[in-house]
Order: structure tokens, then C-alpha cells, then sequence
């Protein structure tokens, strides 16, 4: 086999992969969102008086230990929820994923393509939220790395299947900004940034637990404070993957 024909396949997705984070650059809101925004509202909250001091309320934890888990979650869906569907939805209706496939690059590559650049954006971002949350604010490292790591592993693939479900769903770029938006601010809600999960209802934290983003967080505040991701968490963050990622291969349309 002629070494060429393997790789030239590799050296057209890391072109198209470049390309992609030369786009971002010229139109930088995923990285305001993903990079600036977190580690902004980390800042504010740690700047706060008393957000560093343990709280009967929040089950011997601060404010802003609890709060974390939510500002990295949000590091992830401003990626997966907010900025993957809208650049998807615009190349298909501007006729791009059409033409692609006119081309020896498969589509599906675009799609491995924009979801390699926000991972990495996510990769930066929590590594820098985390890095000021614990030099700065002096923010505990989790006690349980394993189920940490877990934990942000399966919420951005449950994050991701729901951005691809928009993605595939949404008719226009309109419709699928306005689903990414309304996401946006019920997750985040939900996921305890203005109420923390602690200091929620019992009806609001069982809707909570049940929704990609409440288990993640969840999920990661327990790795905090050295227990394991719960079952229920795990359980419904791979049933998002699950569920989230059929619909979307099943509904996606090129054109």
C-alpha cells in the first residue's frame, strides 16, 4: 500500500481541524463563553465575602466549593449546548455540508472536526478554572480524582449528544440558537448556580438529579468531596448519551 493513501486521509482532518479553530478565532463568542465567562463568574464569586467558609446549609461545604462544579459544567455546555449546533446548523444551510460531500473528505468529518476544536476549548477551560479556583481562591483539589475525571468525561458526552441532538433537529440557525439559549439558562438553573442543589426543594433536586447537567454536577460534587459519582447520576448521564446521541444520528440531515 502506497504510504501516501494513508496519509493524506489524516493530513485533510487536521487541515479541516485547523480550519475550524481559524473560524473560531474570527467569530471568538465560544471562546468568550467557554474560556471567559467561567472563570469571570469564578472570580466574582470568590472575591465575595464568606463564599470560602464551610456552611452547615451546603452539607460542611463553602459556597464557593459548591458552586465549582457548575461554572466547569458551564465550560462544557457553553461548547456542546450553545456553540456546536449553531456553527452545524449554519454550514448546512448555507449549502456547505452539500459541498462537502462533493469532496474525497466525508461530512462526518466536519462533525469529528468541530467537536475536536470544542473539546479542546474545554480542555483549556477547565484546566484554567481550575487553576485559578486553586491558586487563587485556594479551592480544595477533589478527593476523589477517579470519580472526578468520570464525572466530566460522561457530562461532556452527555452535553455533546444534546448539542448534536439540536444539531440535527432544529430547522434553521434561528431555532436552533433559541433552543441553545432557553438550555442554556434552564440547565444552569437546575444545575444550582443561582440556588445551590444543597439548599434546593426536594422537587426541584429530584428534577435536578434526573437531567444531564444536574447529575454532572452532582455528580462531580460528590468527587469533591471524596464519594464516588452516585448510581443515579452515572444511570442518567449514560442514558443521555444514549438516547440523545440515537436521536441525533437518527434525525441529522446534510442538506
Amino acid at each position: 500500500m502506497n504510504p501516501s493513501t494513508i496519509k493524506t486521509p489524516r493530513a485533510a482532518f487536521k487541515k479541516l481541524v485547523l480550519n475550524e479553530f481559524r473560524l473560531m478565532k474570527r467569530v471568538p463568542i465560544g471562546l468568550v463563553l467557554g474560556l471567559g465567562l467561567p472563570v469571570m463568574l469564578l472570580i466574582i464569586f470568590g472575591l465575595i465575602p464568606d463564599t470560602g467558609q464551610a456552611s452547615k446549609d451546603l452539607g460542611g461545604q463553602s459556597y464557593f466549593a459548591v458552586t465549582f462544579p457548575v461554572l466547569l459544567s458551564l465550560v462544557i455546555m457553553s461548547q456542546s449546548v450553545m456553540m456546536l449546533p449553531r456553527v452545524l446548523v449554519a454550514y448546512r444551510e448555507t449549502g456547505f455540508l452539500r459541498r462537502l460531500s462533493t469532496t474525497p473528505a466525508p461530512p462526518a468529518w466536519l462533525l469529528a472536526a468541530q467537536v475536536v476544536v470544542n473539546l479542546v476549548v474545554i480542555v483549556i477551560g477547565s484546566v484554567l478554572l481550575t487553576a485559578v479556583g486553586m491558586l487563587a481562591f485556594h479551592l480544595n483539589a477533589p478527593k476523589d480524582w477517579l470519580g472526578f475525571l468520570v464525572a466530566i468525561i460522561l457530562a461532556a458526552a452527555s452535553m455533546f449528544a444534546v448539542g448534536l441532538c439540536i444539531a440535527a433537529t432544529a430547522p434553521n440557525n434561528g431555532v436552533a440558537q433559541a433552543l441553545g439559549g432557553i438550555l442554556f439558562f434552564v440547565l444552569l438553573f437546575f444545575g444550582g448556580l443561582w440556588l445551590p442543589r444543597p439548599l434546593m426543594p426536594k422537587v426541584l433536586l429530584d428534577v435536578s438529579n434526573w437531567i444531564p447537567f444536574g447529575a454532572a454536577v452532582g455528580a462531580m460534587q460528590n468527587a469533591m468531596q471524596g464519594a464516588f459519582p452516585t448510581a443515579q447520576s452515572l444511570v442518567c448521564l449514560v442514558a443521555s448519551v444514549v438516547i440523545f446521541g440515537y436521536l441525533a444520528v437518527r434525525y441529522f440531515r446534510w442538506e
